[in-house]
């Protein structure tokens, strides 16, 4: 008999393992329930703007956005409505957040950045700075998050700059994903 040896390695999995797992984590996310399209838009502020000229309205000052189950607060708000009627909006804040009640389910998806933008004829969500997205109990953030809801697609990535450690020392700024377990019944 013949023994063979083994040389074992641990196999670290790959960063196309992680962006897998990202895309699992959001492969089922519905950003709005769809009632809530069909729902009255309300906004709160200090100051409200409105230029007919440019189809803008700008709101400032402990802005709340309410439509359905979607909530958007910030510190400014600006709505536009481009020639095809479709609404594009950026909210800034320090941080500027939305939550929204997810389509079917008894779950929400929350979002926490400096800036988020909403294009609406793309169907698309950007999160800028420090951005989270929070889905149930699972969490990603980053630098900057964008979800196409259309194609069903995120992607969080983190600026290529450098931060530095306690001690000075140089510390690269990476994307972090969060799965929890699903509970069994």
């Amino acid at each position: 008999m013949k023994i063979h040896k083994i040389n074992a390695h641990i196999v670290k999995p790959s960063r196309y393992f992680y962006i897998l797992l990202f895309f699992l984590f959001f492969a089922k996310i519905s950003f709005a329930e769809k009632a809530d399209r069909e729902k009255p838009i309300e906004i709160e502020s200090d100051t409200m703007t409105v230029d007919d000229t440019k189809n803008t309205s700008t709101y400032q000052g402990d802005v709340i956005l309410t439509q359905g189950t979607l909530i958007i607060r910030a510190d400014t708000l600006v709505v536009r409505e481009d020639n095809q009627g479709f609404q594009h909006s950026t909210s800034l804040g320090n941080p500027t957040t939305f939550k929204q009640k997810r389509d079917g389910l008894d779950e929400y998806i929350e979002g926490i950045g400096q800036r988020i933008d909403y294009d609406g004829h793309m169907d698309k969500v950007h999160i800028y700075k420090n951005a989270t997205v929070k889905r149930g109990n699972d969490i990603v953030m980053g630098d900057y998050i964008v979800y196409d809801a259309n194609a069903e697609i995120a992607q969080a990535m983190s600026d290529s700059s450098k931060s530095k450690n306690d001690d000075g020392s140089a510390k690269k700024r990476r994307t972090k994903a969060i799965i929890n377990p699903k509970k069994s019944n």
